[in-house]
């Protein structure tokens, strides 16, 4: 198959953009699933904002959802009733190795003690104590 001067100008481009999309950093930080009924709030992190949005989005949509009761007010309220917000944006910092991770952990702690989204106001459950971790680790190494 012999591949003309123009096909192969345009491979190359695409080439060259899906190497620029994937070398460039993705927005990191914080956000918010806001029930605009309720104004009840799912606060989440990740490392790709837009991807963890659009997987949010899908699993609510294909009614897979893991959270059971944003599952089930998507389900009742309708898809036109939530918002995907992001409130906090970290900047990469090039030439430094920076644990992002841990970042976005003491992010989402601060947006998570300022809005409280636990039981009637939101869908986050509250986080374990670091004491309450090692009793579970304790006690299910005790089970095994």
């Amino acid at each position: 198959m012999l591949v003309s001067p123009k096909q192969f100008s345009v491979n190359q481009d695409k080439k060259q953009l899906k190497k620029d999309y994937q070398q460039t950093p993705r927005p990191m930080g914080v956000f918010l699933i806001r029930n605009n009924t309720s104004d009840k709030v799912l606060v989440g992190t990740s490392l790709d904002l837009p991807g963890i949005i659009n997987r949010h989005k899908f699993q609510l949509d294909a009614g897979v959802h893991p959270n059971k009761a944003l599952q089930a007010d998507w389900n009742e309220f309708g898809a036109a009733n939530f918002a995907f917000e992001i409130v906090d944006e970290l900047t990469p910092r090039a030439g430094e190795t920076i644990d992002y991770r841990a970042e976005l952990e003491a992010l989402e702690d601060l947006w998570l003690e300022r809005l409280q989204p636990f039981n009637e106001r939101g869908y986050n459950s509250p986080k374990l104590s670091r004491e309450e971790k090692l009793r579970r680790i304790a006690a299910k190494t005790r089970n095994e």
